[in-house]
């Protein structure tokens, strides 16, 4: 039973009471009780209005080992004091402050409570300064943040949703080539032109749906009139300088072996460096990989791009990629070929060679793509006709020696 309740039916005890034997001071206990019963019940009903909770993050999204400053500003805009005030916002433990006493403990598994306890005169602003460290790889969901308050008798308490739901992203480790095991000259392959030869503007081949980076010069009026979409004009190309990351997100060849962890974040290390270094070169970069983002049961490919968006966009694609797998990397390799411009290079990351990959390489390249493959598997890797293969030491290597 609540405690006001409780109190309740005490009070209408002591009234009838103090009635049926005529006790004046019976009477007055009970009317006591009743108005300090009216005055907590006003009190809790208005205790959470006006009020406001702001989560204030210096960046959301940053690279695994950096910490960032976190703010959080409660603030009554009322008159009436707040005679207590508990606020409890759930926080992922990878993304949670650098103080491990700073969280309280949750039933949910790999998440702490950042709560405060504070008392907020009226027309008070209360602010906090929090150290997060970013200690893992992922998109991650703060919040949302629940705030409870209630009278100064403790009698009544309200709750309500003080600030929805934000998510942070922690972006993979880039490590310089050098420290992959790569020669920092050219990972890529020959490099024979710079960015203004990749295609001819004077030969047009077709029109193509727009994409976030397109030259606005490149717009086809017409074909965009007619379809009722932006089109862009697909011109000869002369040597291209697009790149796609192909990455496989299968630790093992066999997937009822599960997925070896720490094989997963040296693929997506090796790859998330790699189109960094691809990216200040130069390249349009791109991604394709069979594994599936956070929150999602398919696989993806992000068109090649040189904006300022492409790079943070492929880093946020691959900090939440996880081994879901729903199809096999060498069918989503070649389902996405077609898609891609003619003069592509395909570069491929992946744990290790199968015949069927060794297969789709030799098919692609007999269609006038140009494909490596970069293997971080412990066995050396088939020679491949006509794809440069590569092999870098990975964490089975140091678990072996």
């Amino acid at each position: 039973m609540r405690r006001s309740e409780s109190w309740g039916r005490f009070a209408l005890l002591v009234l009838v009471a103090g009635y049926l034997l005529s006790r004046p001071g019976l009477l007055a206990v009970a009317g006591l009780m009743l108005v300090v019963l009216a005055v907590a019940w006003l009190w809790n009903r208005f205790s959470l209005t006006s009020f406001s909770y702001h989560r204030r993050f210096r960046y959301r999204r940053a690279f695994a080992g950096e910490s960032i400053a976190l703010e959080l500003r409660l603030e009554n805009r009322k008159p009436l004091p707040m005679a207590w005030l508990r606020t409890l916002d759930p926080w992922p433990l990878p993304v949670a402050p650098g103080d491990p006493d700073a969280l309280l403990p949750s039933h949910l598994p790999g998440e702490g409570l950042l709560g405060l306890l504070v008392v907020m005169r009226g027309r008070e602003r209360i602010r906090r300064r929090i150290d997060l460290l970013f200690r893992q790889r992922g998109t991650y969901r703060v919040g949302p943040a629940t705030a409870e308050s209630g009278d100064p008798f403790g009698l009544f308490h309200n709750e309500a949703i003080a600030a929805a739901a934000e998510r942070l992203v922690v972006y993979p480790e880039i490590r310089p080539l050098r420290d992959l095991g790569l020669a920092p000259d050219d990972p890529f392959g020959e490099r024979k032109s710079q960015r203004h030869l990749f295609e001819d503007n004077t030969r047009t081949l077709g029109v193509r749906d727009y994409r976030p980076g397109d030259s606005f010069r490149s717009i086809h009026w017409p074909a965009t009139a007619r379809l009722g979409q932006l089109q862009t004009r697909v011109h000869q190309p002369v040597s291209g300088l697009d790149l796609i990351v192909c990455l496989n997100a299968a630790t093992f060849a066999r997937h009822w072996e599960g997925t070896d962890p720490e094989m997963l974040e040296a693929l997506v290390r090796t790859t998330a460096s790699l189109a960094n270094e691809a990216y200040s070169r130069g390249y349009r970069v791109g991604l394709i990989s069979n594994g599936s983002i956070s929150h999602s049961d398919r696989p993806f490919t992000i068109p090649p791009g040189r904006s300022r968006e492409q790079l943070p966009r492929l880093l946020e694609a691959l900090a939440g990629l996880v081994p879901l797998i729903t199809v096999p990397f060498e069918r989503y390799l070649l389902s996405q070929a077609p898609r891609l411009e003619y003069g592509s290079t395909l570069l491929v990351v992946t744990a290790f060679v199968s015949p069927g990959l060794v297969e789709t390489l030799l098919r692609l390249k007999a269609r006038c793509r140009r494909a490596a493959l970069l293997s971080l598997g412990n066995e050396a890797p088939p020679v491949i006709p006509g794809v440069e293969v590569l092999r870098v030491p990975g964490p089975r290597d140091r678990r072996a020696a």
